[in-house]
């Protein structure tokens, strides 16, 4: 089987944001899959998503921290029209990427216990977020 769907997240605040529990909400189909994979690709190029841990919420904090020292705002860019956050923002999609891909078992995602999807909003009044799920695999039936 395969299905494809475009999920949309809320507009979120500038950081990492944990959403693994809004992503399957939107993809129930994902139940009926006994073995396969789902490959989440964001179309925007100043968010990512990525697969971080879950638990502490020093995590997400530290990793904003990081990625602000990495790709600083008083840097030199040129491309400056969209205001000091949005070259910075490419810097930080470039790094962390624009898909995941997640195997699946019995109808659910094979993370591990401390692993997340996570949104990772680098501008600092985005919109909402759409990404794009597609679902490959086998289901009961098959």
């Amino acid at each position: 089987m395969w299905f494809q769907k475009e999920v949309q997240l809320p507009a979120m605040r500038r950081g990492f944001h944990l959403v693994t529990d809004e992503v399957l909400s939107q993809v129930p189909e994902l139940r009926e899959v006994s073995v396969g994979l789902m490959h989440v690709f964001i179309l925007h190029t100043s968010a990512s998503i990525s697969i971080n841990e879950n638990a502490d919420p020093d995590v997400p904090r530290d990793l904003e921290l990081a990625f602000n020292e990495i790709a600083r705002e008083d840097f030199p860019y040129r491309h400056t029209m969209e205001g000091p956050d949005d070259m910075p923002a490419h810097v930080k999609h470039a790094m962390i990427g624009t898909s995941i891909s997640v195997p699946i078992r019995d109808g659910q995602l094979c993370l591990g216990t401390w692993q997340g999807l996570y949104l990772c909003e680098h501008r600092n009044r985005a919109g909402s977020r759409q990404l794009v799920v597609t679902i490959h695999g086998e289901t009961a039936d098959d």
